[in-house]
């Protein structure tokens, strides 16, 4: 494993290939969940849909990891949803029920998914007002959420969450959660803005494979531009990032 640090509170750790990635991740999460409990009494975190995460959710739900874990202290939320029902294959809240929901013992109403079933303006408004009733009374920092643990990837476009290149959501400086139609994929998506994003103790990105290069050496080594690169706009103030990925996805990168 190499790490580097780029800009304050920004870690940069390249495994040699995808299983060490899974194995660093469900480590990573876990101890920064351990963490949390420790500290506050509870931990928050922000799942990831997409193909990269689903085998760190499987590691974190078997054996010592998620025996680790006092999970009726976990709530668990996401970063971002399809508009789509909570059966349908494209669910990022199915994907993450049936590889680590379903696996541990965490209470029923810990669990606080996206609608993407519903109209897509009233689920992005639900979600945060569930959001904002759930973090009103936990300070320093309402009415801001801070989440503890926020688990992203990137697009071969430089997208995280449902930030895209173009989209107004990246932008967005008052409102938690928004709904956008997003042209390229003719569909809507809902998306945890940078608002909240920003707002968290630590976020955990996640990148596998050469498709991933070129986007990565843009976050990294391309001026700030978050219209076209829109990862870049996840800088937490108060928070640190931990970017874990894997040496095909680091192929692109200069040597600092």
């Amino acid at each position: 494993m190499d790490a580097q640090r780029g800009e304050p509170g920004t870690t940069l750790e390249v495994l040699e290939d995808t299983p060490a990635l899974v194995s660093a991740a469900a480590t990573t999460m876990a101890r920064l969940m351990e963490r949390a409990i420790r500290e506050r009494g509870r931990c928050t975190l922000a799942l990831s849909g997409g193909s990269t995460p689903r085998p760190v959710y499987g590691r974190l739900a078997a054996g010592e990891l998620a025996d680790r874990i006092r999970w009726r202290d976990v709530h668990v939320f996401w970063g971002d949803e399809r508009c789509v029902p909570p059966d349908d294959a494209a669910s990022n809240y199915r994907m993450a029920r049936e590889a680590l929901l379903d696996h541990v013992p965490l209470p029923a109403e810990n669990v606080h998914r996206m609608h993407g079933e519903l109209d897509p303006p009233q689920a992005a408004a639900d979600y945060e007002a569930q959001l904002r009733r759930f973090f009103a009374g936990r300070p320093p920092l309402p009415p801001t959420a801070r989440f503890d643990v926020v688990l992203l990837g990137l697009g071969d476009d430089g997208h995280t969450a449902s930030l895209f290149p173009g989209q107004a959501a990246v932008r967005e400086t008052e409102r938690w959660v928004l709904a956008e139609y997003v042209e390229k994929l003719a569909a809507w998506r809902l998306t945890l803005t940078p608002v909240v994003l920003d707002a968290a103790r630590h976020v955990v990105f996640l990148v596998s494979g050469t498709g991933k290069a070129e986007a990565l050496r843009r976050v990294f080594q391309e001026p700030r531009d978050v219209d076209a690169v829109p990862a870049q706009a996840v800088r937490p103030s108060r928070g640190e990032v931990t970017w874990l990925v894997d040496r095909a996805a680091a192929g692109r990168l200069e040597p600092r």
